[in-house]
């Protein structure tokens, strides 16, 4: 049922476009499309407008003196977002390389170094609960690593930075390939941090490093253009149904720094018109939110998670919650990063897999799970889907938000290396239009299927699960002993 046509159209408007961050005017032009592609087709649009502090960085610059006392330009790989801004002539003092208590008391009024070093040795089970897999020989590498996953948990506590007072830092990435940490919009999930803040890869890293070690001088420069109130705006549309008193709530998001993230509303947009001049049992509400990359603005805890739908819901409960007179939502089907080809680091080496990239399908019980699985073991060509619970408090992506309320879910969020990478070829390269196309006819299937089932067999969605996880990587599963042994192998 899928035209693939429609899909190819969008995406090519999405990648004109180019990075569509937060109320960026590439976002807001990305939404006036969307909008637009849904009153040409005859349908009402819902919006929640919002305002909030937006931050983009203008430029940024590095150089350090050499032993020889000449400037050297380094390269940067990306500007951490929402770090903070040196003057306009920028900062030129001495680099400190933060690694020791000495060091972090000498830190005031410097350009502060320091290693982000990748997670490598996490265990994959610690955040990632399998169900099952399709193909059944399916699975996920054993160890939760990588630029996305490395920046999320080691930058968490990077506003205590600023009680050591420096003028800046330059966060090096360290044992990622320096081909994939270019353009990584990390992290984006803190606060306004108040503090200039550069990424370089690992090369530039030892040189940096290096320079910072025999106590020589940098020049750091990082403005950015400062937005009090930027506009942006989270809507809906609606295609009623027979069964008035039940909603499935179909979403994604429309921010997002390339290509893949975020190409959802593309297909969204195919399913509603495919979908609009069929009868439907149940209302569907297909649901297109703002903030997914700035959500300390964009969440409302009132609602069980950190996802930018999580505004929607707290504001709309007469169309989910099911009280009184409101319409209950009996299933959720959540779609982000479609057509993903797998990129992987092999031996220090940054290249394409020729394959899908393995896609993480957070599945809220068992009849989900086996919806899902019976939709794509009979349609699907190049799908390879590992299903998941959510898992220790971590559940992925847009769905969670539905997740955390017990509304079953089947929510496709697959995580490449290059998922946040802001580059001008909005990771093009990386695409495949067939891919994508296949998974918007397996959630058209979904949502036929869906509209099938009674309700009562829909269920609700299942309880985290904890510590104990079942392997996504075709080994033992984790276990509590698991991280004791790692710390006495590591003090021994």
């Amino acid at each position: 049922m899928i035209d693939k046509n429609n899909l190819s159209r969008g995406m090519e408007k999405l990648i004109r476009l180019g990075p569509k961050l937060t109320g960026s005017p590439a976002q807001m032009a990305f939404i006036s499309y969307i909008k637009q592609e849904l009153r040409d087709m005859g349908m009402e649009v819902m919006i929640d407008p919002f305002y909030f502090p937006r931050w983009q960085a203008k430029e940024a610059s590095l150089s350090i003196e050499d032993e020889n006392g000449e400037t050297v330009g380094l390269p940067i790989s990306s500007v951490h977002p929402y770090s903070g801004e040196t003057p306009d002539e920028g900062v030129t003092t001495q680099l400190i390389f933060l690694n020791t208590l000495d060091k972090m008391v000498k830190a005031e009024g410097k350009i502060i170094v320091i290693k982000i070093e990748d997670l490598g040795r996490i265990h994959s089970e610690v955040a990632f609960d399998k169900r099952s897999a399709f193909p059944e020989d399916t699975v996920m590498p054993a160890f939760y690593n990588g630029p996305v996953a490395t920046a999320m948990v080691r930058c968490l506590a990077e506003g205590a930075l600023k009680l050591l007072r420096p003028a800046g830092a330059v966060f090096v990435w360290d044992g990622i390939p320096d081909e994939a940490v270019q353009g990584q919009y990390m992290p984006f999930i803190q606060e306004y941090l108040g503090l200039p803040v550069l990424w370089v890869n690992e090369t530039t890293g030892k040189t940096l490093i290096e320079a910072a070690k025999a106590g020589r001088t940098a020049h750091m420069l990082l403005t950015a253009e400062k937005e009090r109130y930027a506009y942006t705006e989270t809507f809906y549309t609606i295609l009623p149904g027979e069964k008035k008193e039940e909603t499935v709530i179909v979403n994604t998001h429309t921010d997002g720094p390339n290509a893949i993230e975020e190409n959802g509303p593309i297909a969204l947009l195919e399913l509603i018109r495919q979908l609009k001049d069929r009868p439907l049992k149940r209302t569907h509400i297909f649901l297109f939110t703002t903030g997914h990359f700035r959500l300390p603005k964009f969440r409302d805890i009132r609602t069980g998670s950190f996802q930018s739908a999580s505004k929607w819901l707290a504001k709309h409960r007469n169309l989910w919650d099911g009280k009184g007179d409101h319409l209950k939502c009996v299933a959720n089907l959540a779609i982000e990063h479609l057509g993903c080809m797998g990129w992987t680091v092999e031996d220090g080496e940054y290249r394409a897999t020729g394959l899908p990239e393995v896609e993480m399908v957070y599945t809220g019980n068992r009849f989900m799970d086996d919806l899902y699985i019976d939709v794509v073991r009979s349609r699907r060509k190049l799908t390879r889907s590992i299903t998941l619970k959510g898992h220790n408090l971590l559940h992925f992506g847009e769905g969670q938000n539905f997740f955390t309320m017990g509304i079953p879910g089947i929510c496709l969020v697959p995580g490449p290396y290059y998922l946040c990478v802001e580059s001008d070829t909005m990771e093009e390269d990386k695409f495949e239009l067939d891919l994508m196309a296949e998974q918007t006819d397996t959630f058209y299937e979904l949502i036929c299927r869906i509209e099938d089932t009674d309700t009562e067999a829909l269920g609700k969605s299942d309880d985290y699960s904890f510590v104990f996880a079942k392997s996504v990587s075709g080994g033992e599963g984790f276990q509590p002993g698991f991280l004791t042994r790692k710390l006495i192998k590591k003090r021994t």
